[in-house]
């Protein structure tokens, strides 16, 4: 398990509403300091929040931290180039409903890599996530205003977020039929055309499974593409009851490992594609973490939701949720058959701890 699944992970955790702990001393690497995008990441936290105090200590290898009112507000903020913009997007996902004013922030740098979720996923899946907790309004975006790819950056994102008092439970155990696929095939400094063979090679396998496929290009240029040529796929199937399932590849940053050719790269990425479609689920397992934690905030009153294979990542979340918030889940196996094929599925059953957030602004 990699420290960002630990550490930081509590980190995010312990700013997260409802934490009635103060201080907290977290173990982050007995023989090194804090990485570049792990220090972007701390300083992400402090402007999104009012009074927290983060100390580090003369080694690097234990963090204090004492968590403060998460504020929001209009902010702006320089992510590392070593992670992408999904990395940083991932935290605020989970706390930016909570704050005491809608959060509107700039986010710069890597909009696509190959480690953390891109932003085009995130956009497509998280988003109507959250709408079925009751998180929504006309304010409620993710927007990709230049693309940057690794190993230079340049991209540019809007999140913006409407502030709840509270989140409504869900029943969200039939995943439905799936009705159509939809995709981006983008490409930054390299030719256009790599786009459309990107589109080709995908549909080659999908076109057998489904009709309505439609994979739209970006192709951005000057300004608009970054710093750093590249190009990647992702890819989502919704299905007939608004479960949405997500896959993406990218291309190797420039200067490393072997030049991937587009057809490879779109006939991969459907792969991946109907792999999770098979894992199945009402979440991908980008977002099981995110509706697991958005079930324990909720109102006093049962949440279900039906998971593919649970991720190990997922797995350690819950243990998490478990040291922080004292809530366990009720966890079922629910076997393949004729009304849900595919890969073992998992009912998670949990009660709310009823969180209110008492920071909202009242008008």
């Amino acid at each position: 398990m990699t420290r960002e699944m630990k550490g930081w992970r509590r980190t995010r955790l312990n700013t997260s509403p409802g934490i009635t702990s103060q201080r907290k001393y977290f173990k982050i690497n007995p023989f090194s300091s804090p990485t570049d995008f792990e220090a972007s990441f701390i300083r992400l936290i402090d402007k999104v929040t009012n009074g927290s105090r983060i100390e580090i200590n003369q080694t690097g290898t234990t963090l204090y931290y004492q968590p403060g009112l998460l504020y929001g507000g209009v902010l702006e903020h320089d992510c590392s180039p070593h992670r992408s913009i999904g990395y940083y997007l991932e935290s605020l996902l989970c706390l930016a409903p909570f704050m005491k004013h809608p959060l509107r922030i700039v986010l710069r740098g890597v909009t696509n890599d190959q480690v953390d979720p891109s932003v085009d996923v995130l956009k497509a899946t998280a988003l109507p996530l959250l709408k079925k907790f009751g998180i929504d309004s006309e304010s409620f975006e993710l927007k990709i205003t230049r693309r940057g790819m690794p190993p230079k950056g340049g991209g540019e994102v809007i999140f913006a977020c409407p502030v709840r008092k509270v989140l409504r439970p869900i029943q969200f155990t039939d995943p439905g039929k799936i009705k159509r696929i939809r995709g981006t095939a983008y490409s930054v400094r390299v030719s256009p055309q790599i786009a459309n063979r990107i589109v080709d090679s995908a549909r080659s396998i999908l076109n057998k499974f489904i009709p309505d496929i439609y994979i739209y290009t970006d192709h951005m240029k000057g300004t608009s593409s970054g710093k750093s040529p590249g190009f990647g796929l992702s890819l989502v199937a919704e299905t007939t009851n608004g479960t949405f399932l997500s896959a993406e590849l990218a291309s190797n940053p420039q200067g490393q490992g072997t030049a991937v050719l587009p057809e490879e790269l779109g006939l991969s990425c459907a792969k991946l594609l109907l792999e999770e479609i098979y894992r199945g689920g009402c979440v991908d397992s980008t977002n099981q973490s995110l509706v697991l934690l958005l079930m324990t905030l909720g109102q006093q009153d049962v949440s279900k939701v039906l998971l593919g294979p649970l991720s190990p990542y997922t797995i350690e979340f819950l243990r998490h949720l478990r040291s922080f918030f004292q809530i366990m889940f009720k966890i079922e196996a629910r076997p393949p058959h004729e009304e849900l094929k595919g890969g073992e599925k998992v009912l998670m059953t949990c009660v709310g701890i009823g969180f209110s957030n008492l920071s909202k602004t009242i008008k």
